[in-house]
């Protein structure tokens, strides 16, 4: 009995110490991925925090502090385990915006409330209906931010400064171009800026090397390094250090969300950080077959990490899919890789500040080019158009609206043609017409009568009635009918004495 009990614990320890081995080995190797994956997202996220904050407006070390806050906090809170938030693109135009119109101390209120405004609706669990939206309008939204985010950088690849408004910005491209070359200084800018995009697009082809070395790490170095050697006469992005750039809005920047385009800022901010946030979950999710995002846990980080950068006066933030494919891509298993990589941007902001005034802004100004012209869905168009033509309608009409008014208003109209487009496909109505024995013609109205339809409606039953006969109309094979149909049938039916109504 004995033996047998002793060779039972033997087993039940032998089986603890396998257990235990496993478990340590599977970690080992999970850190191990993790701190590859984190030094990859790292080194992308270095050149495109530091040419989002200076398209924006604003210090460049301000796009370090959003990433540090997007990685250090957002990173650990539920939501989506492997998405890298940081400053994004997608928000460039409306922040630049923001800041030439308010000013820069005022971003940190603005940031702030939008980040509280997240954070109450992923509470109101109101994650799942951003996935209600049209995605054309998404596209279209991208496609305007990246055609003013083109424009606006194109001055800045040949030192020149950018006018305010998306026309304006194209309107002065010509002025731009017979600048530029009459200038040397402008022509080097040049020369150094589509260098930089030429080795974003050309650098990915070397598969092997791109597993090393990120694009944008090697593309900006090589800038810096030649502008260096050859001493090139080009602007370099100016410094200020850490701790002065961050300025914490006061009791007067917070006393202005009672004005009506504040306001309108910052719902644009939490609307449209949380749509690229959630966009972009969805997109993680399927490159990878771990946990999917709660949308609302990822709502609520996303506002957490907005909240905190704008009580620090930084950019605000929303998951990169740049970032967030790199780092699956590196072979990221759990939360830990965003989180380094937010350790890592906090040790080179604090201890290599002097670095990025090495950096060329023409430079910069390449790499948001290249991300500018990646948000425009050139591809999708032809085979869009092929099939869904409403569809195109909705974004080439969102992207002119974004290009000719600013970012929100934009987005509006495009929310709008895209309600008024799905109206119009779902308000399929007609007329369907049956001689009866007694003289008279059964007009059966099918389908969904709205007002859009209203006009094709009463054709078709003028029509019908256009040769003296009696008419019975018939309403109920209609499975909707809105008031403005009701009211016109009912005044066609008062005008046709002679009509019969089956309801």
């Amino acid at each position: 009995m004995q033996k047998k009990t002793l060779f039972r614990h033997v087993r039940n320890a032998a089986t603890f110490v396998r257990i235990r081995d496993g478990i340590r080995t599977h970690v080992r190797a999970n850190l191990r991925a993790d701190f590859t994956a984190s030094l990859v997202v790292f080194l992308i996220a270095v050149p495109l925090s530091v040419g989002i904050a200076a398209a924006s407006g604003v210090p460049v070390e301000l796009g370090l502090v959003t990433g540090i806050v997007g990685g250090l906090l957002t990173g650990l809170l539920p939501g989506s385990s492997l998405q890298v938030s940081g400053p994004a693109a997608g928000l460039t135009v409306l922040v630049y915006e923001a800041v030439r119109e308010y000013g820069l101390r005022a971003l940190g209120a603005l940031v702030l409330t939008a980040g509280l405004l997240q954070v109450a609706m992923g509470l109101l669990k109101l994650g799942r209906w951003f996935r209600a939206i049209s995605v054309a309008v998404v596209q279209g939204m991208l496609a305007g931010i990246g055609i003013v985010l083109i424009a606006g950088q194109l001055y800045a690849l040949a030192d020149a400064d950018a006018p305010a408004g998306g026309l304006e910005k194209l309107g002065g491209l010509v002025t731009l171009l017979t600048d530029t070359v009459s200038s040397p200084d402008a022509l080097a800018a040049v020369a150094v800026g589509i260098g930089t995009a030429a080795v974003l697009v050309l650098w990915p082809r070397w598969r092997r090397a791109v597993r090393v070395v990120p694009a944008p790490l090697v593309a900006v170095t090589l800038a810096t390094a030649v502008v260096a050697v050859l001493q090139l006469p080009v602007d370099r992005v100016q410094v200020r250090g850490l701790l002065d750039a961050i300025q914490p809005p006061g009791s007067d920047d917070f006393a202005r969300l009672g004005e009506f385009g504040v306001l309108g800022t910052v719902l644009a901010f939490a609307l449209i950080a949380s749509a690229e946030s959630l966009f972009s979950a969805t997109a993680v999710d399927r490159l990878h077959a771990g946990v999917p995002t709660n949308y609302d846990k990822e709502l609520i980080a996303q506002g957490a990490g907005n909240t905190v950068c704008g009580a620090l006066g930084a950019l605000p933030m929303t998951a990169v899919i740049v970032r967030s494919a790199a780092n699956v891509q590196a072979g990221a298993r759990t939360k830990a890789s965003r989180v380094l990589h937010g350790a890592w941007l906090l040790v080179f902001a604090t201890l290599l500040p002097w670095a990025l005034e090495l950096i060329p802004v023409a430079a910069l100004a390449g790499v948001l080019v290249h991300a500018g012209w990646k948000l425009i869905p050139g591809r999708e168009l032809a085979p869009l158009w092929r099939d869904h033509r409403g569809e195109v309608a909705v974004l080439v009409t969102t992207t002119g609206a974004i290009v000719i008014t600013n970012l929100f208003e934009g987005v509006v109209v495009g929310l709008l043609t895209a309600v008024v487009k799905a109206a119009w496909e779902t308000s399929q109505v007609h007329v369907e017409t049956t001689p009866k024995n007694d003289g008279t013609v059964r007009a059966r109205v099918v389908g969904n009568a709205n007002f859009l339809r209203l006009p094709k409606l009463l054709d078709e039953l003028e029509a019908v009635a256009r040769d003296g006969r009696a008419v019975e109309l018939d309403l109920s094979g209609l499975r909707h009918m809105d008031r403005a149909c009701g009211t016109a049938l009912i005044a066609w039916a008062e005008r046709n004495a002679e009509m019969r109504t089956t309801v």
